[in-house]
């Protein structure tokens, strides 16, 4: 069956004051080719160009259907249920203004419809961080291209995806159950209406071809909903879509009801804990919130979640306001999770949160080595080399017996990681290993311009641990003492050598590297501009 023969798809394409990157996307869509019988971009009473844009772009392509809402829908719900209710075709693709679909999408997806009788097929996604054009997949080794899933119950990870632009829906499917979206101003309505197809209990069928390319673009002037959390009402409204998504999931399938609970530990709550900032405003009104949510959580749905998720659950339930080491509690939410000293101990021996919460941490005796949430140290050694300390946890990492570590700096645009050689640990008359682990920024630098990195390069610093057992872990490093100064560095290739290191948003190292004169200046441009952006948000 070629393209022509293929059953029709309608995209639909939401817009609102996105007048220069609609174009874009809608050219995407118009690029897949007869399988796409119509696009139907629909604009939310716009008040740039967009009106404009689309107008003229429907002048010279026939198969765009323009639908213009005379006033502001407040979300994304509304324009997405206009477009599906304008739609002819067999399927529905959704598309948002400053996205893209990639080439052969809707094809594929239809194929795989197609062969499988599927009303809901779903393809990969990526997060494109732009401008780096750093593709992150979305919810990697969640599905098994080919694969057919018969009921959503089988598979309850399934609630781990919640966008709804990278599935093609049968529109008979839509129509039969009355699957819309929450209207108005709600915010995270993905949430709702893919719990509301998940419990219509729809076939699935997967393909393994990229389907949606998800532009991020951090450094707009107006950030994508999901990246706005300057407030607490962003958190809010995450916990009031979660909830309604939850009780939908719950009234259909208690399997699937409970993986949404699960899912919120493990996934929503960690991640808004790590960007939890030191606000202590913020920081209550999060705690209130947060810990009167999980509060209605069964305690079942507590002990599926991973240890880390479970530990922090229980800090929030022990104590009404946040605790004063609530900073150690956001590192434990990172990726990779890292449990900060001092370790304390409950009255049996039993490990615990500290001694002003004994929380015990359960399940942290039965923990594989490589998910121990291990801190290690970070300061500096003399020129080209840090000094490590690895700290011990509770007696487990003694246990297997570190004996190497070594470097690794991983591009935070992508690509291969560079590992340095691997050293000796040595024990540390304080407790923990210590080694002086050598690099060599000239290397590093001449590395990343291999992999296209010109001006400035991005490298996120970690450590592995390989230990005597034959089990290993690998974490990211706390810096400390000085580490983090600006270094101009000569350099027989690049002349000079600009070196930043710098503390993530989860106080993990990291390091910035310009080579050169030009990406010295380049690195020094871009941290003035970030400074301004900073005084600008305050």
């Amino acid at each position: 069956m070629n393209s022509s023969n293929l059953p029709t798809v309608s995209v639909v394409v939401i817009a609102y004051n996105d007048a220069g990157l609609v174009g874009e996307a809608v050219s995407s869509a118009l690029a897949q080719g007869p399988v796409v019988t119509e696009v139907i971009a629909v604009n939310d009473a716009s008040s740039d160009g967009t009106a404009r844009v689309l107008d003229e772009l429907a002048s010279v392509h026939p198969r765009l259907k323009v639908v213009h809402r005379t006033e502001n829908s407040g979300g994304c719900g509304t324009p997405r249920n206009d477009g599906i209710a304008a739609a002819s075709g067999r399927y529905v693709l959704f598309l948002d203004s400053d996205d893209i679909l990639p080439p052969g999408a809707a094809d594929a997806l239809v194929r795989t419809a197609e062969r499988h009788r599927a009303p809901v097929t779903v393809g990969a996604a990526v997060r494109r961080e732009l401008p780096q054009h750093h593709d992150v997949p979305w919810m990697p080794g969640l599905y098994t291209p080919g694969d057919v899933i018969e009921r959503p119950a089988d598979r309850p990870e399934l609630v781990r995806d919640t966008l709804c632009v990278n599935k093609l829906y049968e529109r008979a499917f839509l129509e039969e159950h009355g699957l819309r979206f929450p209207d108005g101003r709600f915010i995270y309505e993905d949430f709702v209406f893919t719990s509301r197809v998940l419990a219509a209990a729809p076939r699935i069928a997967v393909t393994g071809d990229l389907v949606y390319v998800w532009h991020v673009r951090r450094s707009a002037a107006q950030v994508s909903i999901s990246l706005d959390r300057k407030d607490v009402g962003n958190w809010r409204s995450r916990i009031e879509a979660h909830r309604t998504a939850a009780r939908t999931l719950a009234a259909a399938s208690p399997v699937l009801g409970s993986a949404c609970h699960v899912k919120f530990l493990e996934y929503d709550l960690r991640m808004y804990l790590r960007e939890l900032g030191r606000d202590p405003e913020y920081q209550a009104a999060w705690w209130t919130l947060t810990r009167e949510y999980v509060d209605t959580f069964a305690e079942a749905d507590v002990e599926a979640a991973a240890a880390h998720a479970r530990w922090i659950v229980r800090v929030l339930r022990a104590t009404a306001t946040p605790p004063a080491d609530v900073e150690r509690l956001t590192r434990l939410a990172a990726e990779p999770p890292r449990l900060l000293p001092p370790y304390a101990v409950g009255a049996s021996g039993e490990p615990v949160w500290s001694e002003e919460l004994p929380v015990e941490l359960d399940g942290l005796p039965a923990l594989p080595v490589g998910e121990l949430p291990v801190t290690v140290d970070a300061e500096p050694a003399g020129r080209g080399a840090v000094r490590i300390r690895v700290h011990d946890l509770y007696g487990r990492l003694a246990e297997a017996g570190p004996q190497t570590a070594r470097l690794s700096f991983m591009p935070r645009a992508g690509g291969e990681p560079v590992l340095a050689r691997p050293v000796e640990l040595l024990p540390d008359r304080g407790g923990g290993w210590i080694a002086v682990l050598p690099f060599r920024l000239a290397d590093l630098a001449v590395t990343g311009r291999r992999q296209g990195l010109r001006r400035m390069q991005a490298w996120n610093v970690g450590v592995g641990v390989q230990c005597a057992d034959g089990s290993s872990l690998f974490t990211s490093l706390r810096p400390r003492g000085r580490l983090l100064r600006r270094r101009a560095l000569p350099s027989s290739r690049y002349g000079v050598l600009l070196a930043q290191p710098y503390r993530t948003g989860a106080g993990a190292l990291a390091l910035r590297l310009a080579p050169g004169a030009e990406g010295a200046l380049y690195l020094v441009r871009n941290r003035l501009h970030r400074a301004r952006a900073a005084r600008g948000a305050g």
